[in-house]
């Protein structure tokens, strides 16, 4: 099979397209082809080994794994012995950032992981992205319990976990207050935000309106900041560790001091989560926006362009060329 080789930590040119044997499911596992995958900020932060102590989980020197990939959309070929919840032939979706794997055109996976058929009606294309983005989002939101009536600000509303939490907080009836480019504001708009503050024309901690949670979905604004915003017992959630790795010490600390708290929440793959994304997707409250498609030869080019910092969504990898049997 073919897949993407990363032998080496380092920028997107140590990603090597080759031949390998392809994998043999252990007897908890299925064997997907994949027909479509992402490049994501999770890939990118393996690929570089950045922040440093990702090393502890990928390998010290070297990376452990083969390839890269963490969601995935294709058709399982082979299921272990000890499967029972999946058979060959399922066009299925997932998430999977233990193993990795998904830059090739057949990975294992866990049948108990962050995995389940695929929404009806859903190309391999449009499937693939839907988890990423939504399993962080999803993480957050549960740890602040957030809940119908209250107002929410999400910086960086238009990548793959702004855009899935701008969706999933919608659904919850929270107020949603989104942060994003002049040129993203339609876009955001029409995934349910309630108003939207354009950061090119105004700073959004600087607004005077106070939210229940501020969620920093970028990660490129800080606790400091965004404290006067924050409501009395308010919230302040990021996807980064922040300036000297502040935010898991913050969140430590403020659950001890103050009334205004920092969360850093460490997301589980459950499958009860792909069967809720599934069925958000099916009821029309949740769609993965995607912003390019790149062949599999092409990833290089993808992985570059994701480390820009500027894509809006999930940038899609295409695996094959029968991407709709």
């Amino acid at each position: 099979m073919k897949a993407i080789i990363w032998t080496k930590y380092g920028p997107p040119e140590v990603l090597q397209l080759r031949d390998v044997e392809k994998p043999t499911p252990k007897d908890n596992e299925v064997l997907v082809k994949v027909y479509a995958t992402t490049v994501n900020r999770t890939d990118c932060g393996f690929l570089r080994a950045r922040p440093f102590f990702i090393r502890l989980f990928s390998g010290l020197i070297k990376p452990r794994r083969m390839s890269l990939g963490n969601e995935f959309a294709g058709k399982i070929e082979a299921v272990g012995k000890d499967v029972t919840s999946f058979d060959v032939g399922d066009k299925v979706f997932g998430y999977d950032d233990n193993y990795l794997g998904a830059h090739a055109e057949y990975m294992t996976t866990p049948e108990g992981g962050l995995l389940t058929t695929m929404p009806a009606n859903m190309s391999y294309e449009e499937a693939a992205p839907i988890t990423e983005g939504a399993h962080y989002a999803l993480g957050n939101i549960r740890k602040a319990n957030i809940q119908s009536g209250q107002s929410i600000l999400i910086n960086g509303a238009t990548g793959a976990i702004g855009s899935a939490a701008v969706q999933l907080v919608k659904y919850l009836g929270a107020d949603v207050t989104a942060v994003c480019s002049s040129e993203n504001v339609a876009l955001v708009k029409s995934l349910g935000a309630d108003e939207v503050i354009d950061y090119t024309k105004e700073d959004f901690t600087k607004n005077g309106q106070t939210y229940d949670v501020v969620f920093d979905a970028v990660g490129k604004s800080s606790f400091r900041r965004c404290k006067a915003l924050l409501k009395p017992g308010g919230i302040y959630m990021s996807t980064e560790l922040g300036f000297f790795a502040q935010n898991p010490f913050l969140a430590l600390w403020t659950s001890k001091f103050g009334s205004k708290k920092v969360l850093f929440p460490i997301p589980k793959n459950r499958k009860e989560d792909a069967i809720f994304f599934k069925e958000l997707v099916e009821a029309g409250k949740y769609k993965p926006v995607i912003d390019r498609k790149y062949p599999l030869e092409q990833i290089v080019e993808a992985a570059r362009y994701v480390e820009t910092g500027q894509k809006t969504g999930s940038v899609v990898i295409i695996v094959g060329h029968n991407n709709k049997s």
